[in-house]
């Protein structure tokens, strides 16, 4: 069989001669020369003919072999989100298609830059309820950015360039492309692939308004009390520079949503700690006494707001996005600067004046003394025998000196490691911000030591969203992928409990989860590993895993009814956080 790149003289589509090949190699073609270099995907049969193409180009095009399609485009959400490009998986038709409903949901509202493709049965079957027939575009219009069903070989060039175009660029998202048997079997003449920069009627990036971004410094220059709360809009926009520039110039006092952690280290002089129901005291009760609120790339989202009645009232909110979309969505903005933040940023840090506010700040750092003596000495430095998932961590960032990947799964132990973890580096902290899907850290950890082989990657996780997705062990074994697990183990489902017993009169009902001897599954997967429950051999046990050649697991066993503080009550306002 052909090669599916012509030489190096002949790639670029003036130079290319016009060859016949089949849709299967045409969308190869495609992703070679989007720079793919790692697949995660299954095969079937429905996308046989993609694959029996793929063996030809194994030295060109990685491909990693998962053990269910969930598993697999949560990968592709790890690569994406540790390496900056789009990520990319394969699935066949019905069954595998709609497995990957959940991540193409996830990705959705987390703005992950994906491309799926899906096998489909031959287009004369459609619609007839053949074997394995989903109908996977409607089913995933409402969790994608884009979806499209090829039947048609010569149509696979162009649609493959407009997924890559619409997935990575403005607002990222998750695209699916769904091509027919018969069209990946089809051949017709190829005369090379052109990269999309252009669709009518798509305008991924808004026109900046300057005028706007005028009135957003006036506020800012007047402003005795301003306040930043800042997204993962600038870690996508690549803006941290920008960002850094901002504050620096600026003075203000910044906090992050969980997604926006990292863009800058999280002990930068101005950095004020985590919103939200679990976040740090002080940039939750100060949301509400701020004059000036800068929202820089993100979406105020419920579990930042609390109470939308009772949400900043005071203050005039700026509100820098690339979405139009989101502005004035569940906050009304005083001011909408639409576009990049790497491009609106410095617009609006040229047009402030250097300032600096520290009486303001201080009362950042009163609050988070408060919350020092009553919620974290407590969590990070117990004075019981049991272990803490608080104190876990606080080892584990003096290990890594704050230079790992930490990828959390979802629950109590995603909560903690959100609130304690130290990150120096950007695309540090990945996890599954408005989907909340448990099952997401395994998988996601192995495409980020693909996204990012260099840095260690540390997948931390509770005892129920490990056994969710954890037949990927098989997945790390045959692919020698080198990711640590950390099994945080409270024996519960740990949230759910906890508002069991806060708001239930602690009727527990079924949260008591069973779990399997992790440590001799691993085993069986070829992976070393061990399980801990007392602090003397903590430290050591966390030192083998990191320093440990190839994938290790640590089961940890804390405590059971343990729970994580500061809390904003559902239905409460961010002022009216608890400390316990």
């Amino acid at each position: 069989m052909d090669t599916l790149t012509l030489p190096k003289d002949k790639q670029t589509a003036a130079k290319q001669e016009t060859v016949e090949v089949t849709g299967s190699v045409a969308l190869l073609d495609a992703l070679i020369a989007e720079k793919v270099d790692t697949i995660f995907g299954y095969p079937g049969g429905a996308i046989m003919p993609i694959y029996d193409a793929l063996y030809d180009y194994n030295d060109r095009l990685k491909h990693v072999l998962v053990r269910h399609e969930q598993g697999g485009i949560h990968a592709g959400q790890g690569y994406a989100r540790t390496s900056g490009k789009v990520g990319v998986v394969f699935a066949t038709s019905g069954p595998g298609a709609t497995n990957l409903v959940t991540g193409l949901a996830d990705a959705m509202i987390d703005s992950t830059p994906l491309v799926c493709i899906t096998g489909q049965v031959f287009a004369h079957l459609l619609g007839t309820d053949a074997f394995q027939e989903t109908d996977v575009i409607n089913i995933t219009t409402p969790v994608t950015k884009w979806n499209y069903q090829v039947t048609d070989a010569t149509e696979i060039p162009a649609v493959i360039a407009k997924a890559f175009f619409i997935a990575g660029s403005g607002r990222p998202g998750p695209v699916l492309i769904d091509i027919t048997k018969n069209a990946q079997l089809q051949k017709f003449s190829y005369d090379g692939y052109k990269p999309c920069d252009y669709i009518r009627s798509y305008r991924p990036k808004p026109l900046v308004r300057k005028e706007y971004v005028q009135q957003a410094a006036d506020l800012i220059n007047k402003a005795e009390k301003p306040f930043v709360i800042f997204g993962q809009g600038v870690i996508l926009g690549k803006a941290e520079a920008e960002f850094k520039a901002f504050l620096q110039k600026s003075g203000i006092p910044a906090a992050w949503t969980i997604l926006g952690m990292s863009a800058i280290a999280t002990d930068h002089p101005q950095a004020v700690g985590m919103l939200g129901m679990h976040g740090n005291y002080g940039p939750n009760v100060l949301t509400n006494e701020c004059d000036v609120l800068i929202a820089i790339g993100m979406r105020f989202d419920d579990r930042v707001t609390g109470r939308l009645d009772k949400y900043a009232k005071q203050a005039k909110v700026i509100h820098l996005d690339i979405d139009p979309a989101e502005i004035d969505k569940n906050v009304k903005s005083t001011v909408p600067v639409w576009g990049d933040c790497k491009e609106t940023l410095p617009l609006l840090t040229e047009m402030i004046e250097p300032k600096v506010y520290p009486q303001w700040l201080q009362k950042f750092r009163d609050f988070e003394q408060q919350e020092q003596e009553i919620c974290i000495q407590p969590e990070l430095h117990p004075d019981t025998e049991i272990l803490t998932m608080g104190e876990v961590i606080n080892i584990l960032n003096d290990l890594t000196k704050g230079e790992a990947i930490v990828v959390t799964d979802v629950g109590q132990h995603q909560m903690v490691a959100c609130r304690y973890a130290k990150f120096t580096k950007t695309k540090s902290n990945i996890t599954s911000g408005g989907l909340g899907t448990m099952g997401f850290a395994l998988p996601a950890a192995i495409g980020a030591k693909f996204g990012d082989p260099a840095r260690t990657v540390v997948a931390v996780i509770g005892d129920g969203g490990f056994q969710m997705t954890l037949q990927e062990l098989g997945t790390i074994m045959q692919s020698k992928v080198n990711v640590k697990i950390l099994i945080l183990n409270n024996q519960f489902l740990g949230m759910v409990r906890q508002w069991q017993q806060l708001f239930h009169e602690r009727r527990y009902s079924f949260v008591d989860i069973t779990s399997p001897d992790f440590v001799q599954v691993a085993k069986g997967y070829g992976i070393s590993g061990q399980k801990v429950s007392e602090r003397e051999v903590l430290r050591g046990a966390l030192e083998t895993m990191l320093n440990h050649n190839g994938a290790y697991l640590l089961e940890v066993m804390v405590g059971k009814e343990n729970n994580v503080f500061p809390m904003v009550p559902q239905g409460c306002s961010v002022s009216e956080i608890r400390l316990k």
